[in-house]
């Protein structure tokens, strides 16, 4: 089958709430369907969302694209939707993303300023700008600035104690006893 590429911006249509690990919890909701969803048919790509808008980009086969383009475009947390790019490709250039998402970046920043943009408004981008967004959410994996909401956040502060010292000692007292009653009926068989 053929493959394409497609990009496309809309408005949010929810109340932007404060970021749990990193990311809008909405936009956390809807990371964590695609991801599931794209993978089951191979879709690649990645989500950019900032002042209340989104840039998506998606490469896959035709019909995985064009169905789940379909989806969006019946997503009331969408509206406005704008195709910004549609076209077929050689080969895929996110290989292993299912649904890559890039947060507020220093790097995003720096493409609005380059660009004189007062906000993040993809629906207003032209081709070379549209071009530019796709580039910069593929840099931002080998830079490691993505946030990937499956996984658990890494603290570098110590973990809390849970266990207090003496039930520590009773299980490590129990977990010898065991060890030594396992032993002791296997000497007996």
């Amino acid at each position: 089958m053929p493959l394409i590429r497609l990009a496309y911006a809309s408005e949010a249509t929810f109340e932007a709430k404060p970021l749990e690990k990193g990311v809008e919890p909405h936009v956390a909701r809807i990371l964590l369907v695609s991801r599931r969803n794209n993978g089951k048919v191979g879709l690649v790509g990645g989500l950019y969302y900032g002042d209340n808008r989104f840039f998506q980009y998606l490469e896959g086969e035709e019909e995985a694209v064009r169905d789940t383009y379909q989806r969006i475009l019946q997503d009331p947390r969408h509206r406005n939707v704008r195709t910004l790019i549609e076209e077929p490709v050689a080969e895929r250039s996110f290989t292993n993303w299912s649904m890559k998402y890039v947060p507020a970046s220093a790097d995003v920043q720096a493409f609005l300023q380059k660009h004189h943009l007062p906000e993040f408004n993809p629906s207003a981008f032209d081709s070379t700008q549209c071009e530019e967004m796709i580039d910069l959410i593929r840099r931002s994996s080998q830079d490691q600035k993505l946030v990937n909401y499956d996984e658990p956040v890494r603290s570098t502060s110590p973990a809390p104690q849970t266990l207090s010292p003496g039930l520590k000692a009773g299980l490590v007292v129990a977990a010898v006893g065991l060890v030594v009653a396992l032993a002791v009926s296997a000497t007996m068989l």
